[in-house]
C-alpha cells in the first residue's frame, strides 16, 4: 500500500530516483518490474507494481472496443504503459514522451496513491492542489455521490 508524499529530482538523462520506502516495497512486489503509463485525466504518470497492472489490465480488457470512451482509456493507459526496472542507484528512466506528456521537468512531486505511485510536475502539483483545496474552502466543488457517504 502506497501513501506519502515525497519530493524528487528528475535528473537530465530523465531518471527519478524513487525514495527508498517505496523502491524496497515494489521490489518486494515485482522483482524489479514497475509498469509506468500515462494518468489520462490528470496531467502525471502513473506507477503500478506488475502484480497490480495485471489486475488494471484485465479491467480493460472487460471495456468494450465498441464504446469510444472505452476505446480511448484502453489505447492511452496501455498506449503508454511502459516496463521499467531500477538501475544500480536505484533509478527509473521517464522516457522524454512520457515526460513531455506529464511536463516534468526537474523538481517532481510523488505520491502515494494506495495501488500505484503518481509522478506530477512539482509546480503542476502545487497549481492542481491549490485549486483543489481552494474549491474545497469555498464549498464551491459539488460533492460527489460516492463520496458522500465517505466518514473520514
Amino acid at each position: 500500500m502506497f501513501r506519502g508524499f515525497f519530493t524528487v529530482s528528475i535528473d537530465a538523462k530523465g531518471r527519478v530516483a524513487l525514495p527508498t520506502r517505496f523502491r524496497e516495497q515494489l521490489r518486494v512486489e515485482t522483482s524489479a518490474t514497475v509498469i509506468m503509463t500515462v494518468n489520462p485525466w490528470d496531467r502525471c504518470l502513473w506507477f503500478y507494481p506488475l502484480a497490480e497492472w495485471e489486475r488494471v489490465d484485465t479491467k480493460l480488457l472487460s471495456l468494450p472496443d465498441g464504446d469510444p470512451a472505452s476505446r480511448r482509456a484502453k489505447q492511452v493507459l496501455r498506449g503508454y504503459a511502459t516496463d521499467c526496472e531500477f538501475d544500480g542507484q536505484g533509478r527509473i528512466l521517464v522516457s522524454g514522451e512520457h515526460r513531455n506528456f506529464a511536463g516534468l521537468q526537474h523538481k517532481a512531486a510523488l505520491l502515494g496513491q494506495g495501488n500505484k505511485l503518481e509522478l506530477w510536475d512539482a509546480g503542476a502539483w502545487e497549481r492542481q492542489r491549490d485549486e483543489w483545496l481552494a474549491q474545497i474552502d469555498s464549498r464551491t466543488a459539488p460533492v460527489s455521490g460516492v463520496l458522500q457517504d465517505l466518514s473520514l
